[in-house]
């Protein structure tokens, strides 16, 4: 039972845990943090918050659980002004999708890592934000990765653990630097891709006939093109070798690609497609 929840950026990720948390009897207070009154408003109309203030130090002054779901560009400033207010045995753990970015701005604004963080990212999402679009069930079968280090409690880590899996997610751990690896291929890449797809097809002359005319897997393709411009400028900038590397090797691929098609190499096209579609097939067969 988490007595008092701080949720710090109560948006899709922090309002989604708190009414999952509510929903399974999990947590006695919950504490709503952010910027924007009108959005702390609305959770605390939406029942998502019993209470809310714009200052982090005051929402974490008696919580035994903090979580963190700010843009990482925010996360330093976040960690300095809550630094001398934490209760002793509070824990503090973060949505954040870059870990290495995540225990820098820890380590800059505690000194050093404080054991009672335990730095974590949710691997679920919509193309939507803000505490209207939160909903209980965000996290059901989904994966949450935590990426303790030495220095972590091992209490702090189960007691995290524990609060992700009552959510409903499925709940893995890997080193910081495996995560951000893994993340720049799974998650970061693919919303480079509808980005700089959305934005090519925009800039050309012809773009309201190309947009009138797009079918169900343009619209599904770039969905998470809709997603939040500053959280992925953030992102791509915390994320920058790991994810430049990625785009790098995936600009190979496309040139190979393009050859192949400008030579009407169909054998060569047959190859590539059959080889992605038995990999992706492979995936859905696993994720059921």
């Amino acid at each position: 039972m988490i007595k008092r929840l701080a949720i710090i950026g109560v948006g899709l990720i922090g309002g989604s845990l708190a009414r999952a948390l509510r929903a399974a009897g999990a947590v006695g207070e919950v504490v709503g943090c952010g910027r924007a009154l009108p959005n702390l408003e609305k959770a605390l109309e939406l029942g998502v918050v019993d209470t809310f203030t714009q200052d982090p130090a005051e929402a974490v002054a008696g919580a035994d659980m903090i979580f963190v779901a700010v843009p990482l560009g925010a996360m330093r400033g976040v960690f300095e002004t809550i630094r001398d207010h934490l209760h002793p045995q509070a824990i503090v753990t973060d949505g954040g999708s870059v870990k290495g970015s995540v225990v820098m701005d820890a380590i800059g604004a505690f000194g050093t890592l404080p054991p009672r963080l335990v730095p974590g990212h949710p691997i679920a999402g919509t193309e939507h934000s803000g505490v209207e679009a939160s909903f209980a069930e965000l996290y059901h079968h989904r994966r949450v990765i935590l990426t303790p280090l030495p220095e972590t409690d091992p209490e702090a880590l189960a007691r995290v653990t524990a609060m992700w899996e009552t959510a409903g997610a499925d709940v893995t751990c890997m080193s910081v630097a495996h995560h951000d690896e893994v993340l720049a291929a799974t998650s970061h890449l693919p919303h480079m891709l509808a980005f700089g797809l959305v934005d090519t097809l925009a800039r050309m002359r012809e773009n309201d006939e190309i947009f009138r005319y797009a079918a169900g897997g343009f619209r599904d393709f770039t969905r998470i093109a809709s997603s939040n411009p500053v959280m992925w400028r953030d992102i791509c900038v915390a994320n920058r070798e790991a994810l430049s590397a990625m785009l790098a090797r995936f600009g190979v691929e496309m040139t190979d690609l393009a050859e192949s098609i400008r030579h009407a190499d169909g054998e060569r096209l047959l190859e590539i497609f059959a080889r992605a579609k038995a990999a992706r097939d492979r995936y859905l067969d696993s994720a059921r």
